[in-house]
């Protein structure tokens, strides 16, 4: 179960998340929203911070931040701007996340090999090969 629960809880935010970036009024400036989208996003991560952290001490926490927390912060706002767009520029939802998911999975299969070294099988690839043929399916 230990395994189990992270990816219920990543596939049920993302059904929810996919849901609200369809329902993103058109008439919003994608940044406006995301303004609001990121003061509730701080809001709850210092509750959960206060509640499930031990120390409480923000600058002991703080000073092991390194890049990364940077740059996932850009990551994110680009993340959530193209999500945003595509359902904007028509996508539905039942095939936009889906075809921007696949992708994401072959692109990280080759991120996983370049740079992390990762062994890559026979499988994978044929998996990759069955994911272009159905992403050319999905898009015609």
């Amino acid at each position: 179960m230990n395994y189990l629960w992270p990816i219920i809880i990543v596939v049920g935010a993302n059904t929810l998340y996919n849901i609200i970036a369809k329902s993103t009024p058109a008439n919003v400036n994608t940044f406006a929203s995301l303004v609001i989208t990121y003061a509730v996003a701080a809001v709850l991560s210092l509750i959960l911070f206060l509640t499930t952290s031990q120390t409480k001490n923000f600058a002991e926490e703080f000073s092991k931040i390194n890049w990364t927390s940077i740059v996932f912060g850009f990551s994110i706002i680009a993340l959530e701007f193209g999500y945003i767009n595509v359902y904007r520029a028509g996508w539905k939802v039942s095939t936009g996340s889906l075809v921007a998911n696949i992708s994401l999975a072959c692109v990280l299969l080759l991120v996983g090999l370049l740079f992390y070294k990762e062994s890559v099988s026979l499988r994978q690839i044929i998996g990759m090969v069955l994911c272009a043929g159905g992403l050319f399916l999905i898009s015609k």
